[in-house]
């Protein structure tokens, strides 16, 4: 038999490297994996002991950063309702509507549901006004099963259903972690044998916070740390679980949080835990929850998928929940909808360590339903006559056009608008090139009152 030819070599070379890719994605493709997103409340960048904390110890967590990727360049949103429809349907809040999503969004559940998952949300929904409307709540937006409260804790109450069920009010915020993690650990073991996607929303560390007596008084870190300390250990027994279940192998882990620390509401928060620490931190960024300043919504994450995502790895690619929905649709074998604008970009190549930079070159910065800056690359952007804040917000800047790099000024300490006249240029005319929707959701937490006849 005649030598193959060169270029014979190379087309089978090339043909049995396409075989290998087609059979890895046949793998993923017949073994879908599970999925569980970790979503704590007004945690803040520096509130891990991966993320820089010295006060607060959470062992747990950052062993999970050692096993999988942490990005240090992710974005949720500036408050919590926004930052949940975000998540769950991959449109930006002034698209989706924050507190008032309406019935008629299609969330990530919903999309896992049709590609075979069993789908649980355990904890904080507050995307229905947080009111009891049977057609915005999880069941009909996706998940099989719910327990948890429909909004938030600010009143140091809490209101629990399961499902639909109004289970009644509770006033022990202490005890919420651990109930959480409990009903998400049974909810694996229910769906151990099946592909599953698990969204457990953490009502700690918003507004009113507590730790049980184990934990209470034990952290360097106030009253604040010794709840993010009971975070950790919960977290590291939703991890053991899924450990005994046989189930890390396939397993997409997550944990990240709704937007930065309420650093900028201490007084108030100080009076209503009789003189405890109850913030976080924003480490080295700028403001915190509720400022489109870093320390707003650029937040934790981590994401471990063992042999799939890289172990021990440090990403500062721009990464958002907004991207969640559009990833897990490749990793999970589901289309994203075609019938309406989607703000999250498929970041599989990024997770899976095949791109260093990733898919998305941008970023929005919105309060509410005003855009306040864009991000591209390491610039940043603020617009000038911003007017749209949110009332405990210290710092509202200059009012007039802002310019940071990023890269090199992490804080967001040294406005360069005047050294780069041409960035500003073309990150006013991105800015404006941004898609609105035709009709604007009116961003309410809770439902308007009827009016009068």
């Amino acid at each position: 038999m005649p030598n193959p030819s060169r270029l014979q070599l190379f087309i089978l070379v090339a043909f049995a490297g396409t075989l290998v890719d087609v059979a890895s994605s046949a793998a993923l493709a017949g073994d879908k994996p599970n999925i569980v997103v970790v979503f704590t409340d007004d945690q803040g960048y520096g509130d891990l002991g991966c993320f820089g904390s010295e006060t607060i110890r959470t062992p747990r967590i950052d062993g999970l950063a050692r096993e999988g990727t942490r990005f240090t360049s992710f974005y949720a949103q500036v408050v919590c309702g926004p930052s949940r429809s975000a998540l769950l349907t991959g449109r930006y809040p002034v698209r989706s509507g924050g507190w008032s999503m309406p019935a008629s969004e299609i969330t990530v559940g919903q999309l896992l549901q049709k590609a075979g998952y069993t789908t649980g949300c355990i904890g904080k929904w507050d995307v229905s006004n947080r009111a009891a409307i049977p057609e915005r709540m999880p069941n009909a937006q996706g998940f099989d099963y719910y327990y948890g409260t429909l909004g938030a804790n600010d009143n140091g109450r809490v209101a629990i259903h399961e499902n639909n069920k109004l289970l009644g009010p509770s006033q022990d915020m202490a005890s919420l972690t651990q109930i959480y993690t409990d009903k998400s650990i049974a909810f694996l073991e229910a769906n151990k044998d099946k592909p599953f996607f698990l969204y457990l929303a953490h009502t700690m560390v918003h507004s009113v916070i507590d730790a049980s007596p184990n934990f209470k008084g034990r952290s360097e870190g106030g009253l604040y740390g010794d709840t993010v300390e009971e975070l950790d250990h919960n977290t590291g027994r939703l991890l053991d679980a899924i450990d005994r279940l046989g189930l890390r192998d396939n397993t997409i882990v997550i944990f990240t949080t709704d937007n930065g620390p309420w650093n900028n509401f201490q007084e108030v928060l100080r009076k209503r835990h009789n003189g405890a620490i109850a913030w976080g931190s924003s480490g080295p960024l700028r403001e915190g929850k509720g400022s489109t300043y870093e320390g707003g919504l650029r937040v934790p994450c981590i994401v471990r998928w063992p042999d799939q995502v890289p172990a021990g790895r440090v990403s500062d690619a721009i990464f958002s929940t907004l991207d969640f929905m559009p990833t897990f649709a490749t990793l999970a074998g589901y289309e994203a909808p075609t019938d309406r604008v989607i703000d999250g970009i498929d970041q599989t190549e990024l997770l899976l360590g095949k791109s260093e930079e990733g898919s998305r070159e941008d970023f929005y910065y919105f309060c509410r339903n005003e855009l306040h800056g864009v991000r591209r690359g390491m610039w940043k952007l603020i617009l000038p006559d911003r007017k749209t804040f949110y009332g405990y917000v210290d710092d509202k800047g200059s009012q007039e056009t802002e310019l940071y790099d990023l890269q090199s000024d992490l804080g967001e300490k040294k406005n360069v608008v005047d050294q780069h006249p041409k960035v500003v240029e073309q990150l006013l005319a991105h800015a404006k090139a941004f898609r609105w929707p035709e009709k604007l959701i009116e961003p309410r937490i809770r439902l308007a009152p009827p009016k009068k006849r």
